[in-house]
Parts: structure tokens; sequence; C-alpha cells
């Protein structure tokens, strides 16, 4: 490696969209690059060519830039870095850490089903130094004794090579395999830290065996335990959402799911919230866990929640316009996003996601004459029509200044206790009259955030249907 600064890097697959594992991994090595004032790269391993797909890549990198995980530098392509990979190979050849293996398909199959079963492949033309006619494998030749890693998450951990099979390096076509190509590519890139999946703890073994072979330095390994769901099973399909995008869409901010996949595997302390640049000045190594994380929808829900407290307004009707205007039904009018935003320190303590603030939004969205759910409907019994009929005389009589929530408060307080009713006998059939059955805030928000005008008119439909 050519430098002594920390670059890390996250290395996906394109055959699909960004996973919430894949995510987490991504956050943990752009946070502790960032931490350490180091590099944070992404490289696209498109080496599978009938898997890979642009799509996939593009969901990748619209999934990372959503979570605000901004590589530096260019994107990286595994498939251009082929000459590389088979250079390297070649070298291995030419100072008898690999080997040519002429073994066909068939033959394979046949060895591995009667050899020893206690140690790992070894082809029959590992010792062969007669070049023959005929299609041939790389293979790496694994020596004899053991192989130890000293990994920041799971500790020292060693192998017996004779368990390492020789693992292909060159197809018989020519093409590298993966085991080659990260390690070639982890190299040119010049990654220090290696922060993935504990999936991958095995790879770390055989890989490190290759970097010895090609004498360069070994990375520092950090293999993370993967997420399991709430059941403590690996997580799958059955428990849910795994894309980011599906996460986007059911309303999570991107600061709030980064917080949440930060505490999915890693502490610091107490601590459960981070905000701003807390993350980054907080997050080393040593406060990942060893054990597997369980998803947690309500924790999610929760740290969601307190970032939507913290949203700035105007940022948080930006995130939240598509919601908004799903509801909505189209586009916003200028005059309903002012009322929204006006009505934010309303919405936000009520919401977990962007979908339940759209939800709490909605009652401002109504366009008049406003649909009554049957629910809402029965406040209309008795004689709550006639509260309505004096009520609107009240307040019509209230100025244009006058009109916000502590004072319209006060109107409706007064003439409950005139007219010697409890508070709900007004309260109720107005509530339904302004907002349909929909979710709402204190009735006396409710009224100072539609607005005069909307306010009668609204109440005065009621009495006219």
């Amino acid at each position: 490696m050519t430098t002594q600064n920390v670059v890390t890097r996250f290395a996906p697959s394109p055959t699909g969209f960004l996973h919430i594992g894949g995510a987490r991994t991504a956050l943990f090595n752009w946070l502790f690059a960032r931490n350490m004032g180091g590099v944070f790269k992404l490289r696209i391993e498109d080496t599978d060519k009938s898997r890979s797909t642009q799509a996939a890549t593009d969901a990748i990198i619209d999934g990372m830039g959503w979570l605000g995980l901004q590589a530096d530098g260019e994107t990286v392509f595994q498939s251009r870095n082929a000459e590389a990979h088979v250079k390297a190979a070649h070298e291995l050849l030419a100072n008898g850490a690999a080997y040519k293996c002429y073994c066909t398909p068939e033959e394979l199959e046949v060895l591995r089903e009667n050899g020893p079963k206690d140690t790992a492949f070894r082809s029959p033309y590992r010792d062969t130094t007669e070049a023959l006619d005929k299609p041939y494998t790389v293979r790496f030749r694994v020596p004899d004794g053991a192989t130890n890693i000293s990994d920041k998450v799971q500790g020292e951990i060693t192998w017996q090579n004779k368990d390492f099979d020789d693992l292909v390096l060159l197809r018989a076509n020519g093409t590298p395999t993966y085991m080659l190509a990260v390690v070639v590519d982890d190299h040119d890139m010049d990654i220090t830290h290696v922060i993935r999946g504990d999936d991958h703890l095995i790879n770390a073994g055989r890989q490190s065996l290759i970097y010895q072979a090609l004498g360069w330095d070994v990375p520092i390994w950090a293999h993370v335990p993967l997420i399991h769901g709430p059941d403590g099973k690996k997580l799958s399909k059955r428990h849910g959402a795994l894309g980011v995008e599906a996460y986007r869409d059911m309303g999570y901010l991107p600061t709030g799911l980064q917080n949440y996949l930060l505490k999915l595997g890693w502490s610091n302390g107490d601590q459960e919230l981070f905000f701003e640049d807390e993350a980054v000045k907080a997050f080393m190594l040593n406060g990942l866990n060893s054990s597997p994380a369980r998803l947690d929808f309500d924790k999610m829900d929760y740290i969601n929640a307190q970032h939507i407290l913290r949203e700035d307004a105007v940022d948080l009707i930006v995130l939240s316009l598509p919601f908004l205007e799903a509801k909505n039904g189209g586009r916003l009018l200028p005059e309903r996003v002012d009322t929204i935003l006006k009505a934010m320190d309303t919405l936000k303590p009520r919401s977990k996601t962007l979908v339940e603030l759209a939800d709490q939004a909605e009652y401002l969205l109504l366009n008049r004459p406003i649909e009554i759910s049957g629910k809402a409907r029965k406040a209309f019994k008795n004689d709550a029509l006639l509260h309505i009929s004096a009520l609107i005389l009240k307040l019509e009589a209230v100025e244009q200044s006058q009109w916000t929530a502590e004072f319209l408060q006060s109107v409706i307080s007064d003439y409950a206790s005139e007219n010697e009713i409890g508070f709900g006998k007004i309260g109720q059939p107005v509530r339904a009259a302004l907002t349909g059955g929909a979710p709402s805030p204190d009735l006396s928000w409710v009224l100072a955030l539609l607005g005069k005008s909307e306010t009668l008119g609204r109440l005065s439909d009621v009495i006219e249907q």
C-alpha cells in the first residue's frame, strides 16, 4: 500500500437493490473513514455479467446518495480491472504460489467424490511441471501450516491450511475469479481496512494467503455479524422490507435510518441518538459488537421520530413532499405548502414516519365541501348543528389579528360555559366538520391553521348540507 491514511471501501455486487445489511456495511466504512480523516471508496463488483445490471448499479448508488454516504473519487468497476487480475495470477504462477490445473469438470466431480474427506481439494496436477496442450485453470497453491488473522471484531482466529481448497484464480476461459479480483482491487485501491459482514470471515483467511504470496501488506480486518430478524433468524424476505429504497418509501428519514443502522451492531455507551456529525466523531471499530443484532421496528420508529422532531421544518417539507402529494392526489399549491409549514410543529410530535406526517396533515389538504366519515358524522346528533351555527357567529366576530390557537381556545371554552355544556358537546362536532374525521391536533390549532375563511367555510358547509 502506498499510503498511511485510512482507506475503506464498500464493494457490493450489482445484482439487486441496496440491501439494508449492505447499507450498514457502507455506513460503517464511511463513518470510520470520516472519523479518521481518511478516504471512503465505492467499488462495484460486476464481474458476474450474467447477474450484474445497470439498474442494480444505479439503485446502489442512489441508495447510498439518499443515505448521505458519498464516496470519494470515481466509482471503481471491478470488471474493468481484469488485466490487473490476470497479471497477478501470472505473478503467482511465476513464483510457484499457483499452478495450472488441467482437470475437466467431470474429473473434478470424481475427485471430490472419491478424495479424502478430512482435507480440502488438492489437484493431481499440483506438482506437474510439464505444460500440457489442453485447457487449464490457474489454482492457488495453499501452503502448509496455519493462517492467523487478528480481527477487530472477532479477535484472533486461526485456520489450518489443510482445510483451504486450492482455489481457482483464473477460469479455463482466462477470466479472474472473485477471490483473486478482490485482493488485487483492494491492493490497487490502497485499502487499509476491510470492514464487511462475517459471512466473509473465512475469505479473510484465504485472501491473507494470496496477499502474502504476492508480497503485499494484508489489510486490517473487521468482520461484523450479520443482521438477524426480530425472531433471531438470519434476515430474509419473510421479515419484511430489505432494501433501502423500501424504507425510504415507508417514510423513514435518511438521518433516521442511518442512526438506526448505526445502532444495529455498534454502540457508544448508552447513547441512542446521534445528530449531525456526532456519529462521525464517535465511531471507532472497538464499538462494533461481536454478536448479531436483531432488527427492531419499534426501535427504528422511535429513532426516526426523534429525527423528525429535530429536522428543520423547511427541509422536512422537501422530504415529505412526495407523501403529501400522494395524500393530496396531485401537486400541492404554494398556499397549501405554506399552511403545512406553519403546522409543522403540530405534525412533528405525532409522526414516526413521513407517511404518518402526511396522514396527520390530511385535514389541511381537504377541498370543500369535505367528505365526513361515517364515524365522524355521528357527532352531528341532537342539537350539534344548532351549536355550530351559534359558534359561527362567535367566530365571525373574531378579528383576523386575534385568530390564534390561544384566543380561539378561549372562544370555544367560553361558548361551552355560557351554554352550560361540556367542551365535547361543541368540540366533537366542530372537529368533525373541520377535519371530516381525519387525524388532527388540538381543536384550537385546527382552527388557527385552517385560517378564518376556511374554518367558517367548512362549518357553514355542514349547516347547508
